[in-house]
């Protein structure tokens, strides 16, 4: 299956806030992959940096806690970008990123961002911009592990992951990013779909009311 980087990109909230020339340009000097089940992307202290953009399926974010575990801390579907850069004062990778399931990316490394810039200097604020996005992400969701109960706490993450209304996700997936066990986080998600907020799959879950998890998520409901 071939994909349209542009039409896909489009969908995210940062690529369509830039200029269709730097959107074009992205996508131009961007490289797309196609990615096996668990094909790494990048690992934890890798030097080479840049962008990736996740046009189809999606990555796992994985940290390392010590130098036996890791632990997953998110999902990037499709159409999320993240990533990061050296050349504005960063440092190397901080999550090591593969790949889910079959998944197909666009890569933008440094080098392009590089050539971007020679048209486009002010590519290195929108890459903070990025950068600050996911660092806001994280920082709700370390908030969310700390203030929300469980049902609370499955149903915020739940609308941060989806996509198109769908989590591709298994459920020890969503229990360990929620700091939950798996039985504990079967008997909440078996609760959400007798609800008839969910709909439970094989390697997914899909959103059937936004506005349920929304008002559980809020403590509302």
């Amino acid at each position: 299956m071939t994909f349209d980087p542009l039409s896909v990109l489009r969908r995210n909230p940062w690529f369509a806030r830039r200029a269709p020339a730097l959107q074009e340009r992205l996508c131009a000097e961007g490289l797309v992959v196609r990615l096996e089940p668990g094909q790494w992307v990048y690992s934890e202290g890798d030097p080479d940096t840049g962008l990736c953009a996740v046009l189809d399926g999606a990555l796992r974010l994985e940290v390392a806690v010590d130098a036996d575990r890791d632990v997953l801390i998110g999902l990037a579907q499709a159409p999320a970008i993240l990533g990061q850069s050296r050349r504005r004062g960063g440092g190397p990778r901080i999550v090591t990123t593969r790949a889910q399931g079959i998944a197909t990316i666009l890569t933008i490394s440094d080098a392009a961002l590089d050539r971007i810039a020679v048209a486009h200097p002010d590519v290195w604020k929108d890459v903070s911009e990025l950068v600050y996005g996911e660092l806001d992400t994280i920082v709700h969701f370390a908030a969310q592990l700390l203030l929300l109960r469980p049902r609370a706490r499955i149903a915020a993450r739940l609308l941060q992951l989806a996509s198109d209304d769908r989590v591709l996700a298994r459920q020890s997936d969503l229990a360990e990013m929620c700091g939950l066990t798996r039985k504990a986080m079967n008997d909440h998600l078996a609760r959400l779909e007798a609800d008839g907020l969910i709909q439970r799959g094989y390697g997914a879950v899909r959103l059937l009311s936004a506005a349920g998890l929304t008002r559980i998520a809020r403590g509302l409901s």
